[in-house]
């Protein structure tokens, strides 16, 4: 979540600490207080606030699903000072190829899925070619990619419009709930499986962040004060544990939401725990540098750009097993999602700083904005301009703590 370097001040007052604490990490905690701030703002506003029902916060999180798998891509993109605005339309076409290979190919979905993946990832990569051995800017070759994938997406779907996807195994994917654990009778009206996960994120957080803490602390590095780190601790367990009672109240959490933490997972794992990780921040703080330092800025642009390409295909799929369709129109608009996403999360535009997990509090972010505002009836001009100061604030905000810092 945050640096949290922060020397413990035992003679301080616990709202000393906690003052230091979010002036010293504003830049991480900023995008949770925004998304806290949304939340309360709609749940008030609608009536009886519905925003905050079961049955709402459960397709709110399925409507994010495709956004924040583009947008964890994107958010490495960006690290690394690149741009990929091919995404949408890769995702839409990507999509409709699916809906194809399972609709006149005759192809199961265990098949279909990994072969859309991987097609997902040559895309990827061919969109790095030119960015990594020609020098031309990303913008460019992803403009390019963003024309070519408009164009073959418009050729794939043309004559229908629409292809209708009847495979119920793959729209399971993007529709369907996890199964509950059969246990008769006991708590009936509660799907005791989302309970049983709930409970074990809440202990997985508190073990790894205990264990973090105690690992800073035997190298001699700064840590919260405890009070400050008991807090952090029952306020996100407290968080975890409210999401998971009104999804468990509900259908229980969603085979969406399930890839969407799953994506989330491995790639804060990989690039806060492994070589590549530090690699890809490397080249995104000074290029240069990383390259002197024995880096191949090269290779690491294919590696981000392929998982980009990877991370589309999967958007597209989890965009049509929701619609369960394959459309002309699929795609539009979510590469801007993703980069609106990615920097309300806290990615930095100057490249080098920026959290996989900050890009699904962004992509929350955005998505929440527009489900509060079609509950309050607003209309879709006032929900672009709207969205575009929330971004516009989060660019603003980066700048500014940028300057600060220094």
């Amino acid at each position: 979540m945050a640096s949290e370097n922060v020397q413990p001040t035992p003679h301080s007052s616990f709202t000393a600490n906690l003052r230091k604490v979010l002036r010293q990490n504003i830049r991480d905690y900023g995008m949770f207080i925004a998304l806290f701030v949304i939340m309360i703002i709609f749940t008030l506003l609608t009536k009886d606030g519905i925003f905050l029902s079961a049955r709402n916060l459960s397709n709110l999180l399925n409507q994010t699903g495709y956004i924040a798998v583009l947008a964890v891509g994107m958010t490495l993109v960006i690290v690394i000072r690149q741009i990929d605005l091919s995404v949408g339309f890769l995702a839409g076409f990507m999509g409709a190829v699916a809906a194809i290979a399972l609709v006149s190919w005759g192809l199961p979905t265990l098949v279909v899925v990994p072969m859309v993946l991987l097609m997902g990832l040559l895309a990827g990569l061919v969109t790095a070619f030119p960015v990594a051995q020609l020098g031309i800017p990303s913008f460019v070759a992803s403009l390019a990619g963003w024309l070519i994938f408009r164009g073959s997406l418009q050729l794939v779907t043309e004559g229908t419009g629409t292809i209708i996807i009847p495979d119920a195994a793959f729209n399971a994917i993007g529709n369907a709930f996890i199964p509950d654990l059969p246990l008769g009778g006991f708590l009936p009206d509660l799907h005791k499986l989302t309970l049983l996960l709930g409970i074990v994120a809440i202990g997985l957080f508190v073990v790894n962040e205990v264990n973090a803490r105690r690992k800073k602390q035997d190298y001699g590095f700064e840590v919260l004060p405890m009070s400050i780190f008991l807090l952090k601790l029952g306020f996100v367990a407290l968080l975890v544990g409210w999401i998971t009672w009104i999804l468990a109240s509900y259908n229980g959490l969603s085979w969406t939401v399930v890839i969407m933490l799953l994506v989330v997972g491995i790639y804060h794992f990989v690039t806060t725990q492994t070589v590549l990780g530090r690699h890809i921040y490397a080249v995104g703080g000074n290029p240069e540098a990383a390259e002197l330092s024995g880096i191949s800025v090269k290779r690491i642009t294919y590696i981000v750009f392929g998982s980009m390409g990877m991370l589309s295909a999967l958007s597209g799929i989890l965009f049509a097993s929701r619609l369960q369709s394959a459309t002309t129109t699929a795609g539009t608009l979510f590469e801007l999602d993703a980069i609106a996403a990615a920097y309300v999360g806290g990615v930095s535009a100057a490249g080098g700083v920026g959290r996989v997990t900050g890009s699904i509090i962004g992509a929350l972010v955005m998505t929440s904005l527009t489900s509060g505002m079609n509950l309050m009836g607003v209309g879709i001009a006032y929900q672009y301009i709207v969205r575009g100061a929330v971004l516009a604030a989060a660019v603003i905000f980066d700048v500014v703590t940028r300057r600060v810092a220094r």
